[in-house]
């Protein structure tokens, strides 16, 4: 096998190819020009998001061309895949600005230099297209049996399957088509729900052009205990740091199970395979690899400096060394609040570690509450939903701290305490 097929199977990418063998020979003769496509439903991208564009940057590092097509015309439509009901239509003006977003921060993690990486937006040749035309050269090459046959359709038929969505296969069919003759693409990869288009394009490319592609996916990542990857208490692991700050998003990696920190370092990160099973080696320091990966995955999205902010906030968080409580997620609250005496339910909503009363009260009843004691002393649990929380609980410099459960922290500046902080560079 081709070594950078070699490398993205050990590393755990590889699932389903149309034609390894003859995939192999070619990546061996010469560079092949590949790509991955994702739609702007959103203005931001997840973590599951991005398995695609990890395999992407080990390909163009072993010498291949990479496009990254953004789907601002197949978003109008919405894919069927992986759904469970018809997606949300949003407005053009809306899906244009997620694909200018989106474009930004895969322009960050690919660095497009017009050849090695490059980016596409299929709305180019979906938007104006005529649909009779259409139909006659492109329809004209499938079968409605074989579509409902694939495993995508199958399961929506079950639940409803609207015409609109029906045409998704052929339109990214269609976008493989138009990147064979536009820049020679004869690879398409992504992820296993992806399998029946890629097929599908794959078949309309060798009917309509008598050309060899090819299509390769790659397993959808689930955790050890079977859950869907990148889940968290508040949604998706989202790159935009608003939507998941910097440090959210070291914690995700820096909690992952044991046995998932090996698979997640090999996916994940770019550190050679040998530092990866090092790291994960029997004996070794599991909590110091999951740190390292941590570091490794939020800088890859974050950039260094935010990795090291956040860092150097879970070392404060947890008592380690070389810890900086400033890189911890932040509230500023008023002071005489506490001099008023604050509900402890008010104080974890406020400082927005639970998103309502009730579930701040279920919090503190299940014993998930945590407080910093008496002038900044060690934090305790607090388990009365009536229970108030007093100035004599701040710390001298105004600050306490907080824990939901046993991995979330915040650290509450008073409003007297937050101009003190900013100037110290927080």
């Amino acid at each position: 096998m081709n070594s950078a097929l070699e490398n993205l199977t050990y590393r755990g990418f590889f699932k389903q190819c149309t034609d390894t063998a003859g995939l192999s020979r070619l990546m061996d003769r010469e560079p092949v020009t590949f790509y991955v496509g994702c739609d702007p439903t959103g203005p931001s991208l997840h973590i599951g998001h991005m398995v695609p564009f990890f395999a992407f940057r080990h390909l163009r590092d072993a010498g291949h061309r990479g496009i990254a097509l953004i789907g601002g015309g197949t978003a109008r439509i919405g894919d069927p895949s992986g759904k469970t009901e018809t997606r949300r239509l949003l407005s053009y003006e809306n899906l244009d600005r997620n694909a200018d977003a989106i474009a930004a921060q895969l322009d960050r993690f690919l660095g497009f230099d017009g050849e090695r990486a490059r980016k596409e937006n299929n709305k180019d040749w979906l938007a104006d297209l005529n649909y009779l035309d259409f139909l006659r050269e492109i329809g004209s090459h499938f079968s409605v049996n074989r579509m409902l046959g694939f495993e995508a359709y199958k399961q929506r038929l079950e639940t409803g399957l609207s015409f609109i969505e029906f045409n998704y296969q052929l339109l990214q069919s269609y976008d493989f088509l138009e990147l064979y003759r536009r820049r020679g693409c004869r690879l398409q990869i992504g992820g296993d729900d992806q399998w029946g288009n890629i097929v599908s394009g794959h078949e309309l490319i060798r009917r309509v052009e008598g050309a060899e592609v090819f299509g390769v996916t790659f397993p959808l990542v689930t955790t050890a205990d079977g859950k869907k990857m990148g889940k968290t208490e508040k949604g998706a692991l989202f790159l935009d740091p608003a939507a998941t700050t910097p440090y959210e998003f070291f914690q995700y990696w820096r909690n992952v199970r044991d046995s998932d920190t090996r698979r997640f370092l090999l996916m994940f990160t770019f550190l050679p395979i040998e530092a990866c099973e090092s790291l994960t080696a029997p004996g070794k320091d599991p909590n110091a690899a999951k740190e390292r990966l941590a570091w490794e995955v939020t800088a890859l999205i974050h950039g260094t400096a935010a990795a090291d902010a956040a860092l150097g906030g879970a070392k404060a968080a947890f008592g380690g060394e070389g810890g900086d409580a400033g890189a911890m997620p932040q509230a500023a609250l008023a002071k005489a609040a506490f001099i008023a005496g604050y509900p402890v339910v008010d104080l974890f909503v406020d400082a927005g570690l639970v998103s309502s009363k009730s579930e701040g009260r279920r919090l503190v009843q299940q014993g998930g509450a945590f407080v910093s004691g008496a002038g900044g002393a060690e934090i305790a649990a607090v388990t009365d939903v009536s229970g108030v929380i007093g100035a004599d609980r701040l710390s001298a410099n105004g600050e306490l701290v907080l824990r939901a459960g046993k991995k979330r922290y915040c650290r509450v500046i008073t409003a007297a305490a937050s101009a003190a902080g900013s100037a110290g560079g927080i």
